[in-house]
């Protein structure tokens, strides 16, 4: 053994320990064992950080934002609502959830895909009276199962790919994967929604789980020629109903109908005033073609300030003009036949409506709240509940008073009061003490409100308002990107990084959005570790391992061989991150394949399959840390279902493998 060799091994056994010790996030630790290489001489100073422009970390990214876009437009919850049976028993609504979550995560993050669906699980929880734990944890391992079906499914399949490049001169495509990975997929959910839920753990939820609050009351727009118009009251109330929704009142041309009769059909620009809660309102605005009536509003404030901008602009042009005239006639001579501009009267800022302790508006004070933006950027608009308390400066006033647009640039979209209906108009309507409020606005200005107004910020509320054409867009491009990767025209990373493009430019989410929405920790990982795996096998110490367990485990049968890397696979995926364990097993399988003279691409589908099968522990993999609070789960409470589904694992997998890439 050499002392390169010596050198990787040390630095990837610390490496290890540090990985399973938890103490230190996964991407510091990657990022000291590349540091490590480069001062020991393994890794070259000037490929140190090659691996950042790697096409599997670029691919990972790129998905990531893809997957976001997906999330902010509300493309998967009406999917979900879609898809998902309103009425259905235990069996079919949580073979209906797990499969949902298990297609999308074939296709997009599994980590994103499982936070969007976390809130309908829960809700199924409750209608179907089971503890949350016995429905996340069927979800969580039914995304993790999902990611294994596609290439951008989990990074794993990326880095197994991008191996096989180095190994034989091109990557696996986008469904190579799918022969063994969809057989996997399906034997798992079916184990899962059948009998393995009932493996799970009764536990209760952590105190932290979601609060539940009464029915909001809010006001929606019928959109002209939409579903909802020409539709009666009637009508509308019975596709509401599937939403825990009802219509509390009309409005049409300004004057407010407070029981509207049941044979009364409405019309565009009518304004419905809605009870419900948050979820319903999100499905309201879905199922009928809705608008939220402030919404609306401010897109009208928005394109009346556009129109007074090109006024103004037009006139100072005009001035320009006449300001030239002048000047080629006092050139000539002509002053007193030059025509005199006549001032133009500047647009001055109205003050804000009045109330106590109120003033007008400056601009630094818009600016620090945000409103004010040079870079034509705005910031990510989220949804957050706000509770009025007994000294907050919101008593006694309403939205109209406060300028909440005008001033913040937020919307009051709902009111939620103790279980009392009102007739006032939104927003009209004076607030009182223990209000509760749904505001929608920029996150930051949302936090500064609160804090000025004497409000208390309840969770912000994980719920998208379906905008159907960024939902559209957003679906179109992924679409398209996986099309042309899928056909060979562009490599995966140019194929997605298009799509990012595009994305970016039509807008399908917040532009700052674009690079929160990457988990950098991820990205820094496998950049990192890109460079350590290559010294692994540069120094020949992947070969040397290989033939260690070639020789002393598997006695040279390249079966029992193949059965040693799934099973060692599975071991690390469950105490250490996927990525990292697929980076670092993929040269010991080549390795292993060169010692025993047999293709290399069984084995790497192994450490795929093997690396997308954390169910032993909630540190394995991501979505098993998102369940271990709302499921009120302990660390010893995932192997119960997770032991068996991985035994089922390894039966269906091993002749898969043997039949589909021989030896």
């Amino acid at each position: 053994m050499t002392g390169d060799q010596i050198a990787i091994l040390a630095i990837l056994a610390l490496a290890m320990a540090a990985f399973l010790s938890g103490r230190l996030r996964h991407d510091i630790v990657a990022m000291g064992a590349l540091i490590a290489c480069v001062v020991a001489g393994l890794v070259p100073s000037q490929e140190a950080f090659a691996g950042f422009g790697h096409p599997a970390v670029i691919t990972v990214a790129c998905v990531l934002v893809l997957s976001r876009a997906l999330q902010t437009s509300g493309a998967v919850d009406v999917l979900a609502r879609t898809v998902l049976p309103a009425r259905a028993g235990r069996t079919v609504s949580l073979a209906a959830l797990v499969g949902l979550g298990a297609a999308l995560s074939g296709f997009m993050n599994n980590v994103g895909a499982m936070a969007l669906l976390m809130p309908v699980a829960l809700q199924l929880a409750r209608r179907l009276d089971m503890t949350p734990g016995r429905m996340l944890m069927p979800l969580a391992f039914g995304t993790i199962l999902g990611g294994m079906t596609t290439l951008i499914g989990t990074p794993p399949n990326l880095i197994v790919s991008g191996f096989r490049v180095s190994n034989s001169g091109s990557g696996f495509s986008m469904f190579d994967f799918a022969p063994v990975g969809v057989a996997v997929a399906l034997a798992g959910i079916a184990f899962v929604v059948t009998i393995g839920w009932r493996l799970v753990p009764v536990t209760r939820a952590a105190a932290g789980e979601a609060f539940e609050v009464g029915s909001y009351l809010t006001e929606v727009r019928v959109v002209d020629k939409g579903k909802a118009d020409g539709m009666t009251l009637h009508e509308i109330e019975a596709e509401l109903d599937k939403a825990d929704a009802q219509v509390v009142g009309l409005v049409r041309g300004g004057l407010r109908i407070s029981a509207p009769r049941g044979n009364r059909r409405v019309q565009g620009g009518d304004v419905l005033v809605l009870e419900a809660d948050v979820e319903g309102i999100a499905e309201a605005l879905s199922k009928l073609d809705l608008k939220l009536e402030e919404q609306v509003k401010a897109q009208d404030e928005e394109r009346e300030e556009k129109e007074r901008a090109r006024e103004l602009q037009a006139r100072r042009a005009e001035d320009e003009v006449r300001r030239r005239e002048i000047d080629e006639a006092a050139a000539l001579g002509d002053v007193a036949l030059a025509p005199q501009p006549q001032p133009q009267p500047q647009p001055r800022p109205e003050p804000a409506a009045g109330g106590k302790g109120q003033g007008t508006a400056s601009r630094s004070g818009e600016a620090e709240r945000g409103e004010v933006r040079r870079d034509g950027e705005a910031d990510e608009v989220v949804l957050r509940e706000l509770v009025v308390r007994p000294e907050s400066q919101l008593v006694g006033r309403s939205a109209r008073d406060l300028a909440l647009r005008s001033r913040y640039g937020l919307n009051l979209l709902g009111v939620s009061r103790d279980g009392r209906r009102e007739t006032t108009r939104l927003r009209t309507l004076r607030l009182q003490s223990g209000d509760l409020l749904l505001m929608q606005g920029p996150a930051e200005v949302l936090t500064v409100f609160a804090s000025e107004m004497g409000c208390v910020p309840l969770a912000e509320r994980d719920l998208r308002i379906p905008d159907k054409r960024l939902a559209l867009l957003s679906a179109v491009i992924l679409a398209l990107s996986i099309l042309v990767a899928a056909v060979g025209l562009l490599p995966a990373s140019v194929a997605f990084a298009a799509g990012v493009l595009a994305s970016m430019v039509l807008k399908t989410m917040p532009l700052r959005a674009v690079y929160t929405a990457i988990d950098w920790p991820v990205v820094v990982l496998l950049a990192a570790l890109i460079p350590v795996a290559g010294a692994l096998e540069a120094t020949g110490t992947a070969g040397l391992i290989a033939s260690f367990l070639v020789g002393s485990v598997a006695q040279g049968h390249p079966v029992a061989a193949l059965a040693m890397v799934l099973v060692v696979t599975m071991f690390l995926s469950d105490v250490m991150n996927n990525a990292a364990t697929a980076a670092v097993m993929c040269p010991i399988a080549i390795g292993i394949a060169l010692a025993l003279g047999v293709s290399a691409d069984a084995f790497l589908m192994a450490v795929a399959i093997g690396a997308s099968c954390a169910f032993l522990t909630p540190i394995g993999h991501q979505n098993n840390t998102l369940i271990l609070g709302p499921g009120g789960f302990g660390f010893g409470d995932y192997w119960r279902l997770g032991l068996p589904l991985e035994l089922l694992v390894m039966a269906v997998a091993m002749p898969l493998l043997l039949l589909v890439w021989p030896l």
